[in-house]
Order: structure tokens, then sequence, then C-alpha cells
């Protein structure tokens, strides 16, 4: 990782699903790597759209789903993390971001959730990595 000017850092739901998917050993070893060097610096950050998203997909969508309970701890785990809970300007400026960046809406929230944070990067494998949206750089892990 390259020095940013925060030291907040967003993960974006993928990233943690390959910490869990065994389908995927060499993106989950990375994956498990950032995971734990956020963890242990206390850069982590994440919003509610991402761990809503991380639930359903460890339980239902892997190709091994994991059980309700240990996905249940392992966002109560998350939810120690920098956590950021949108509201409906959230919603307007991902709107916004939208129009002006040519992404996703759901990409828009993610990036707008990190913005307000105020992150420096943001990992995803969902965006074109080293591409800036303002001042938060998207990093690709993988």
């Amino acid at each position: 990782m390259s020095a940013v000017k925060s030291q907040k850092q967003f993960v974006d739901t993928n990233i943690f699903l390959y910490a869990y998917d065994s389908s995927t050993p060499e993106k989950g070893s990375k994956a498990k790597q950032l995971i734990s060097s956020l963890w242990n610096s206390g850069q982590g950050a994440v919003s509610m759209q991402v761990l809503q998203e991380l639930y359903v997909n460890m339980t239902r969508k892997l190709p091994r789903p994991i059980s309700l309970e240990l996905a249940a701890q392992f966002i109560s785990d998350l939810g120690q993390w920098h956590l950021h809970r949108p509201v409906l300007e959230d919603l307007q400026r991902a709107i916004e971001l939208e129009k002006s960046s040519s992404i996703s809406f759901w990409d828009a929230m993610i990036v707008n959730s990190a913005q307000q944070m105020g992150c420096g990067v943001l990992w995803t494998e969902d965006l074109s990595s080293n591409q800036y949206i303002g001042e938060l750089v998207i990093k690709n892990p993988f």
C-alpha cells in the first residue's frame, strides 16, 4: 500500500467475500491480508450498505454459505470499524455521483460513504484501479 492523505481506508463487500470464498484461494489470501492489516491498524472503514450486502452474500450466495451465527458475529465485529450510516443527503449525493462519474448507483453509494468518512482509499474490484473520484483513490488489491 502506498502512502495516502487519510489513514482511513474503505473496503467494499467483494473484498470481504473473497476472504470467505474457498473457490478463489489466491484472492482469498490477499483479501485476508488486507482485512487483517486494516483491522490491526484501526484504519478500516465500511458502511451499513456493505454490512448488509456482506451478510446476505455470506449466508446465501457463496458457493459454501456460512452459518447465520458466524455471519452475524463477523458483521458485529466489523461494526467496530469506522462505520458510515447513510442518510437522505447521502442518497442525493450518490445520485449526483452516478451522473457525474458514470458509475452505477450502488458504486456511487459506496464512493459517497468513503468520501463522507474522509477515507483516502477505496478497496474494490468494481471500479478502475488507480482512478480518482475527488480525493478518493480506487485500489484493487488483486
